[in-house]
């Protein structure tokens, strides 16, 4: 059951002897955080909202200062107008600041503070504070600023300039790379006007870019980027690679903004002019490349390939090159195990870039499988004739076992490897909803008795080796379907899927049982628990995952106060 919170202290019930019992019922019961304090700062009073939020009970005895419990780094501004209010300067205070909870931690909250008065003189008798939440706006706001800062720094590694175009109004927005590329500066003004970006474009561009931007602008499907000379503030010419589409239309469909990138595409320019038709092949290319790459002609078959792509797919180039990429390039979907289409061949059929970036499996030539992501290009001579494709593929296997670990990590409790609390959650609305549709299922909690003596006296090490031996019983008592999961200490929660009442007793004694049997040995000592369950049944009466969790607790409750060691269905209360 719930471990009671640290106290901290103060005067009982005539704190409340002005007060009605229906409006200090209210109070008591209020969703927000409320403490009430003396003119010094000395909290008397605490409803439940603020000992759940911080983790603090009123005692009488206690001498605790609502300043004390501030976190230090907050303690300038915000003590500095709860002082104003106990010195009756100002009548009210409001803001956002930390707190530090009974167990050490910090928490975001709104303070809203102000003074209760005499009714007859007027004069200060109470500071009253409201304390509320705001612990995952703050987070949210954090991963946000995290999320912009990490796409401005990729797009800025990337040598890639924003810019937004707002076709309403005719104005235009340029980011602080596209600006750089062009040798402007940072703070300088850019006029947008159509004609004066033309007038900047390379003459023998300039009937290409008029022709086709407003294709752009228009979300043209079959037109993918623009490519133009452009003058520079330093007088040369550089090639730029425009890429956009629109992202905002009217009531009648037209495009009003369009957003893109702008990438300096001179040097790949320069190497095109030199290399001419060894361009469209890739027939020169470093060994250092990291990525496997397979340049095929358009009937695709292998013309080149980097030892890269050797490595990876076990084929050495003089065995590869005339072969069909098809059979060099072998990939299976990682979920159901099927061959999937070859990319290069999707890409010569479709004459478009083909991506495959979801749990693909290459499969090489000695067996050796390694996840990828891919994407196939179309290769063009000059004239736009398709000439070919070029394949390149990076082995992704250590960044997707980190991704899988840590998608596992966020659903699974750490100690136990159970389900945590929130997978357990979103497995009961699941379950909440399917019995709407007549379905049965079950929920147990189960509540861990003379667990604390074994913290208490062989540590927490020991307490926690006791708890992964109760998870595998938990887990081994149930069938294969059924969930169990850790949701607290020393609580667990089962929910049995398609499961009668008397079903659910069933299973509920089992694990009574094999919890009790569990002889638990540590630096050469045996001790034994046992475990208290509540059961209830989940069938079609609307309800939420709070209801169902509140009548199996109380069933628990109930278990504990019969003697223990026992499973109690929430029904026989």
């Amino acid at each position: 059951m719930p471990v009671h919170a640290p106290t901290i202290a103060t005067p009982t019930l005539p704190r409340f002897s002005r007060i009605g019992s229906m409006l200090a019922g209210v109070v008591e019961n209020a969703a927000v955080g409320m403490v009430v304090s003396e003119m010094s700062g000395r909290m008397v009073y605490a409803n439940r909202a603020f000992s759940a939020l911080l983790g603090y009970q009123i005692e009488d005895d206690g001498r605790q200062n609502i300043l004390d419990i501030m976190h230090p780094d907050d303690t300038g501004i915000a003590r500095l107008q709860l002082q104003r209010l106990m010195r009756n300067e100002a009548e009210d205070f409001r803001g956002d600041h930390r707190f530090r909870r009974a167990d050490g931690e910090t928490v975001w909250v709104t303070v809203a503070a102000s003074l209760l008065r005499d009714d007859a003189a007027g004069s200060p008798l109470y500071l009253i504070t409201q304390l509320t939440s705001i612990e995952l706006q703050k987070k949210a706001e954090a991963a946000l600023a995290h999320s912009e800062s990490r796409l401005n720094f990729a797009l800025e590694s990337a040598g890639q300039g924003v810019w937004d175009h707002d076709i309403v109004n005719e104005t235009m927005f340029y980011s602080r790379m596209w600006r750089m590329m062009r040798g402007i500066a940072p703070d300088e003004i850019v006029d947008g006007n159509e004609e004066k970006w033309l007038a900047r474009i390379h003459p023998d561009d300039v009937d290409y870019v008029r022709s086709n931007v407003h294709r752009q602008d228009e979300g043209d499907a079959t037109f993918d980027f623009l490519e133009y000379r452009e003058l520079t503030a330093d007088g040369r010419y550089i090639w730029i690679l425009s890429r956009g589409k629109p992202v905002e239309w009217d009531e009648a469909g037209k495009p009003t903004r369009t957003l893109g990138t702008d990438t300096d595409i001179t040097r790949i320019k320069t190497v095109e002019l030199e290399l001419a038709a060894e361009k469209e092949r890739l027939r020169v290319t470093l060994n250092s490349i990291a990525d496997g790459m397979i340049s095929t002609n358009d009937s695709g078959h292998v013309v080149f390939i980097n030892p890269a792509a050797e490595l990876l797919t076990g084929w050495k180039s003089s065995d590869a090159v005339g072969e069909e990429v098809r059979t060099i390039f072998r990939v299976r979907d990682g979920a159901t195990g099927e061959i999937q289409p070859c990319p290069v061949a999707l890409c010569l059929g479709g004459d478009m870039p083909v991506h495959l970036d979801d749990d693909m499996i290459l499969v090489g030539k000695g067996g050796l499988e390694r996840d990828i992501r891919c994407t196939a290009a179309p290769l063009k001579t000059p004239l736009g004739r398709l000439s070919g494709a070029v394949l390149v593929f990076q082995d992704v296997t250590q960044s997707r076992a980190m991704q899988r670990e840590l998608a596992h990590s966020a659903t699974h409790d750490d100690l136990t490897g159970l389900p945590n609390r929130p997978a357990f959650e979103r497995a009961l609305n699941a379950a909440i909803a399917s019995a709407r549709g007549g379905r049965k299922h079950c929920l147990l909690y189960v509540d861990l008795d003379r667990f604390k003596p074994v913290n208490d006296n062989a540590g927490h090490a020991a307490g926690d080796a006791l708890l992964k031996q109760v998870a595998q019983t938990i887990r081994g008592s149930c069938r294969s379907h059924d969930l169990a999961a850790r949701i607290g200490g020393d609580e667990f929660g089962v929910l049995l899927n398609d499961c009668s009442s008397e079903g659910g007793q069933r299973l509920a004694d089992k694990i009574v049982r094999a919890i009790g049997s569990l002889d638990f040995s540590w630096a050469g000592r045996t001790y034994h628990i046992g475990a208290s369950v509540g059961i209830t049944s989940i069938d079609d009466q609307p309800s939420s995952p709070l209801g169902f969790m509140g009548e199996a607790d109380a069933a628990c409750y109930a278990a504990k106060a019969r003697g223990r060691g026992i499973a109690v269905h929430f029904r026989d209360l």
